[in-house]
């Protein structure tokens, strides 16, 4: 079976199973997380439809993250999930899936779901099976672990890249995957940081007003504003791929989860990096 080996496991997160685990529960318990370990129901309702989570390090960005897959958890287990990440690395196709071989993390291996993926490639048409765009990129990585935290290898994964960003292409994606993933028990995770590098207070002021759009589930909003106040979102394509998804399988709510910077969490507010978690949910 073919194996993407992880890139960041070591430095953006612990690298050996014991110490993993261990960081994962200490973000969980984090004075900015949820402030519990998860308590996994896999038999859950299912209401859950899709996730928007960011990416950075676990120790910037984690304790927003661990409030996405604490909610999760209760939610019950899906059996596919698609990733949406942004192309950091420049490499491979504009918008790039995997469809066969799995993803290694510490944690161990996580299968891709080939007939979901060639689903969607086929119901797409301007997706390339590329694994280059996803042999050094971080962002879909980053949300493996916390998934295998929660459900070990009982579950199976697509990964989506988007070096493609554009409102038009994003959406055709997130129609795409709903098609693929109508009537199937599956999820869609976007996977995005917001403002980067810029005071606090600005940073706050211009996420909200890019939060507010994803909250009103209208993807071409979100798009617009991103644009029109120069919101430094690496994931903004992701975002409205996951909106569009989540609508077409039947998403009617959106709740802010979470959100905190980089100066929440570290303590530099001169120049932060943005976090936000949001949910999706049928009710």
């Amino acid at each position: 079976m073919k194996i993407r080996h992880p890139a960041v496991a070591g430095s953006w997160y612990a690298g050996s199973p014991n110490s993993l685990r261990k960081q994962i529960e200490e973000l969980f318990t984090h004075r900015l997380g949820p402030g519990s370990l998860p308590q996994t129901v896999k038999e859950g309702t299912r209401n859950i439809v899709g996730l928007v989570v960011p990416h950075a390090g676990y120790m910037a960005s984690g304790p927003v993250a661990a409030h996405a897959y604490h909610s999760l958890a209760k939610d019950g287990k899906p059996d596919v999930i698609v990733i949406f990440g942004p192309n950091h690395t420049g490499r491979g196709s504009a918008l790039s899936i995997m469809n066969e071989g799995a993803w290694r993390t510490p944690l161990g291996d996580v299968e891709i779901d080939t007939e979901t993926a060639n689903q969607i490639v086929n119901a797409s048409h301007i997706i390339d099976v590329d694994d280059r765009a996803h042999a050094y990129e971080h962002s879909i990585e980053l949300q493996l672990p916390f998934l295998q935290y929660l459900y070990g290898s009982e579950f199976k994964f697509v990964p989506v890249c988007f070096m493609m960003q554009d409102l038009m292409s994003s959406r055709e994606v997130g129609k795409a995957v709903a098609k693929a993933l109508r009537g199937k028990n599956a999820l869609v995770i976007a996977s995005s940081d917001m403002t980067h590098y810029e005071p606090q207070e600005r940073a706050e002021k211009k996420d909200k007003i890019a939060i507010d759009a994803a909250l009103a589930m209208d993807e071409e909003q979100y798009y617009h504003t991103v644009e029109a106040y120069g919101i430094s979102t690496c994931g903004y394509g992701p975002v409205i791929a996951a909106i569009k998804a989540a609508k077409e399988l039947d998403a009617k709510k959106a709740q802010l989860l979470c959100y905190k910077t980089s100066g929440d969490v570290l303590g530099d507010r001169s120049a932060v990096v943005g976090y936000a978690a949001i949910a999706f949910t049928k009710s």
